[in-house]
């Protein structure tokens, strides 16, 4: 069987320590990987220079040599072969429209967006994976979240707290609106008892 979900990580810059700082996140919280994907370089012909910077990275002799002590096997697909990282960029893509729709031209600090690209990647893993029934006696429908956590994501904050700042309060008011108009917004196909219900008990 094989299922998907999404796993966001924000870094300080492009440098190898902040890769292998978050890979190490990653793996701490997920688990260690046998196998990773990435596009090869001939994908990046024509394309802008953060792409191919963003290769070198994965290719440096510091990535290459912590993934190695780590007996895990990274892959670079072939290059006449893009549909074979169709998934993750269909991933991306929709990270990306959630950024875009909910920041607009706000200005947030690494805390605030580290918050917000953790609850977008809890909006992505709370998309079903099986077919929505009509019936609301049925079961909830699966999603990568039951195969993360056992369950479905809780619900996201709403509430501001009683008089603050103003400065704070307006950026409160983002932090926690925000995710919720994402939901409501660009993933109409999560169920309401995921997104209105705190499972986390």
């Amino acid at each position: 069987m094989a299922t998907k979900a999404v796993h966001l990580e924000v870094v300080s810059d492009l440098s190898a320590d902040a890769f292998l700082a978050a890979f190490r996140r990653f793996i701490s919280r997920r688990g260690k990987p046998t196998n990773m994907f990435s596009d090869n370089a001939t994908n990046f012909k024509g394309a802008s220079s953060y792409l191919k910077e963003q290769l070198k990275l994965i290719k440096s002799v510091e990535v290459q040599n912590f993934v190695t002590q780590e007996s895990i096997t990274w892959h670079f697909i072939p290059p006449t072969a893009a549909h074979i990282g169709g998934l993750w960029e269909a991933g991306i893509k929709s990270t990306k429209q959630l950024l875009i729709k909910t920041m607009k031209s706000a200005v947030l600090n690494l805390e605030e967006l580290v918050t917000l690209v953790t609850q977008i990647e809890a909006c992505l893993n709370s998309r079903p994976l099986t077919p929505l029934s009509n019936d609301p006696q049925d079961l909830q429908p699966l999603t990568p979240g039951h195969f993360l956590i056992g369950a479905p994501m809780a619900s996201f904050p709403e509430e501001v707290p009683s008089q603050p700042t103003s400065v704070l309060k307006e950026e409160m008011e983002f932090n926690s609106t925000s995710p919720k108009s994402v939901l409501e917004e660009m993933a109409p196909g999560v169920p309401k008892s995921i997104t209105t219900k705190n499972q986390v008990e």
